[in-house]
């Protein structure tokens, strides 16, 4: 008898385990859902090709809502991207300026041109670091947040959290390997590397 109801409450924790695993499990694969789905957000405001800055912002605070388990949507996201465009704009713009002049560098290297291997290398790398930089900022973009302000704090983070940094170029590649793959499938994959910065800087407030 004693046996009987010793076993009770251990099958009774058992039970309530496998329970919460089970909604654990559901709960990690809708936010992996909601990340693909963002991708597909993101992506279709980045249309303009100046708006992906405010494209990535408005993702990152939408799944930041969701880890946070607030309400939000397509309309939420659209609110929020309205808003980030207003100065993100100027952002894009300077990225693609940025990648402009990369170009110019490779095409020195092609070319020939004394030294064009070490300025297209220094080139490539300072692309890559802008790019990672501005991930970071959108990812703790806010509605009254500065974007000249964030990029700033964001490069200082770049060098500071070379870890952090080193995960985002990860998922940049990740992108550009789904894309040489496959380029539709590159598009819900932005919405993991929105969330892979949204944990990137949170791992980094925490240290």
């Amino acid at each position: 008898m004693a046996q009987a109801s010793a076993k009770a409450p251990t099958e009774a924790k058992g039970k309530e385990s496998t329970a919460r695993g089970e909604s654990l499990l559901g709960e990690r694969f809708a936010l992996f859902a909601e990340c693909l789905l963002t991708g597909v957000w993101i992506a279709a405001v980045s249309l303009p090709l100046v708006t992906y800055p405010a494209a990535f912002a408005a993702g990152a605070r939408h799944l930041r809502r969701c880890i946070a388990h607030e309400g939000g949507g397509w309309r939420e996201f659209m609110a929020d991207f309205r808003s980030a465009v207003r100065g993100g704009w100027a952002a894009g713009l300077l990225g693609w300026a940025a990648a402009a002049a990369v170009w110019v560098d490779v095409q020195a290297v092609r070319a020939g041109l004394p030294g064009g291997p070490l300025v297209g290398a220094v080139g490539v790398f300072a692309l890559i670091g802008l790019t990672v930089a501005g991930l970071r900022a959108a990812a703790v973009w806010q509605p009254t947040a500065s974007w000249r302000t964030l990029l700033a704090d964001a490069g200082r983070r770049t060098v500071l959290d070379p870890a952090g940094s080193f995960l985002l170029v990860g998922g940049l590649a990740v992108v550009a390997g789904s894309a040489w793959f496959a380029a539709p499938l590159a598009v819900p994959v932005l919405g993991a590397v929105a969330a892979a910065a949204v944990a990137v800087e949170e791992r980094y407030r925490r240290r």
